[in-house]
């Protein structure tokens, strides 16, 4: 239960603009118009200064985003506390997540909480950690998963868990029965990279110049611009490659790849939760603490 005119209204303050707000609120641009105008009739006065590029607040405006974000936020609490008293959750989650969180991890995570929430509704959005972040600043989604480091960004981070990035290799390569892999020996092999402006790439060069080793001393055979071209290439025996170990978990388990670890440290980044607000919905929230005490490892353990 809520306002939903006053849901439209915050929602065009916040991105200041019709177009972003009925993206994000899914209705048509001319009905998200409708809606303000409502508004502005109740109120009789203007609500938003639509006269420059952007849209902003009048000042009329500004006393009613301040009113309007708390019925919100109370509406959003009565939520949580009758849910919390029924056992009863519904409503949406408008998450963000990128790539390899979001093809290797969620789905898994998604169907095990629906098995006990089968009314919320998910609305995924896929994409880089930039275009995740920029997501969450348009108010596009409430919260994002995301993979590497996020201090630049002028966000909340979480982290949610430890990602490995392993060596893979087809089952008849020599390197199949090693238990791990030295960086050194890298250098020897056909190697398939990612493209350049990759996240995962980028960690692998980084790791790779520590032991003194740059792109240019890889026998570089491929530049592929996705894992699961990666993975395919490396099945067919193209070469090698570094990939996060949630990606090749099916593969590992029905024998058609092998991972190995590097020998010198273990390649790790971290999967971390990324938001703006703490104003979540009853759906939202339970999503938030399910992410934070799911048991991952599990997932790579039963495909064993």
């Amino acid at each position: 239960m809520d306002d939903h005119r006053l849901k439209v209204f915050c929602t065009v303050a916040e991105t200041k603009s019709f177009s972003k707000a009925s993206e994000i609120i899914h209705l048509t641009q001319p009905a998200v118009s409708l809606q303000i105008q409502a508004l502005e009739e109740i109120y009789e006065t203007k609500l938003f200064d639509r006269s420059s590029s952007t849209v902003t607040l009048t000042p009329a405006g500004e006393i009613l985003y301040k009113y309007a974000k708390q019925i919100l936020s109370l509406y959003a609490q009565a939520e949580k506390e009758i849910a919390a008293l029924t056992g009863l959750i519904k409503g949406s989650v408008r998450l963000g997540a990128s790539t390899t969180i979001a093809n290797y991890l969620l789905p898994s995570v998604i169907s095990d909480f629906k098995k006990r929430n089968n009314r919320v509704r998910f609305h995924l959005l896929i994409g880089n950690t930039k275009r995740i972040v920029d997501h969450l600043n348009n108010g596009i989604i409430s919260f994002g998963l995301v993979e590497g480091d996020v201090s630049k960004f002028k966000i909340k981070a979480e982290k949610v868990l430890k990602d490995e990035l392993v060596v893979i290799v087809s089952p008849e390569h020599p390197f199949s029965n090693r238990k791990n892999i030295s960086v050194s020996e890298l250098v020897k092999e056909p190697f398939i990279l990612r493209e350049e402006g990759s996240g995962t790439r980028q960690i692998i060069e980084n790791y790779l110049l520590k032991y003194g080793i740059s792109v240019s001393d890889l026998n570089v055979t491929a530049v592929l611009g996705g894992t699961e071209a990666i993975k395919e290439a490396v099945e067919d025996g193209t070469g090698i490659s570094i990939v996060s170990k949630w990606a090749v978990r099916r593969e590992v388990s029905r024998g058609t790849l092998k991972m190995l670890p590097l020998k010198e440290e273990r390649l790790l980044r971290d999967f971390s939760l990324i938001y703006r607000n703490t104003t979540f919905s009853s759906a939202e929230s339970e999503f938030l603490e399910y992410l934070k005490r799911y048991e991952y490892e599990r997932l790579f353990h039963k495909q064993r």
